[in-house]
């Protein structure tokens, strides 16, 4: 196995179980056997990252967080996001080849600029969530949240068109 691979692959088997245990310095540690069963799945993951396992990882992270701090929003949740984002972008990287095949330089940096990008947004919106808490819900919220993110993805997609079609 190449180095480059042996380095994606541990980062996709370490970011699902940090952001597991990442509720623990907010008081709720999890069971040993949901973090075991999101180790399980982060390794497979690491294992044979085309396969889904890391869709179960990350939902086995997501589900802890809701159930462990129900309305609570510690700072961890920052690690959380950076964990689970860092594990998708790794694993997206692996899955480019077979685990012998070195991951050139110019793909890396290509897609730690995407995850940096998403992860541009986790404070601001764990800020808007902080400052938000205990105000009533507002009618329409989840469709203009969506409508957001519709045009986010559609603005992100038309730039990287022209940008593409530029090159």
């Amino acid at each position: 196995m190449s180095r480059s691979q042996i380095a994606l692959r541990a980062l996709v088997l370490l970011g699902p179980v940090v952001a597991v245990l990442a509720t623990g310095p907010a008081g709720n540690w999890p069971p040993w056997w949901i973090a075991g069963a999101v180790a399980a799945a982060a390794a497979a993951a690491a294992w044979d990252p085309d396969a889904p396992y890391g869709t179960g990882a990350g939902l086995g992270v997501l589900g802890w967080w809701a159930i462990a701090l129900e309305d609570s929003l510690p700072a961890s949740i920052l690690v959380a996001a950076l964990a689970l984002v860092t594990a998708h972008v790794a694993g997206v990287l692996a899955s480019y080849g077979p685990s012998t095949m070195p991951i050139d330089a110019a793909t890396v940096a290509l897609w730690v600029r995407r995850g940096a990008l998403v992860l541009v947004t986790v404070p601001a919106a764990w800020v808007l969530a902080l400052l938000l808490r205990g105000e009533p819900e507002q009618p329409g919220i989840w469709l203009l949240g969506a409508l957001a993110a519709f045009v986010a993805t559609a603005a992100a997609t038309a730039a990287l068109a022209v940008r593409a079609a530029e090159d």
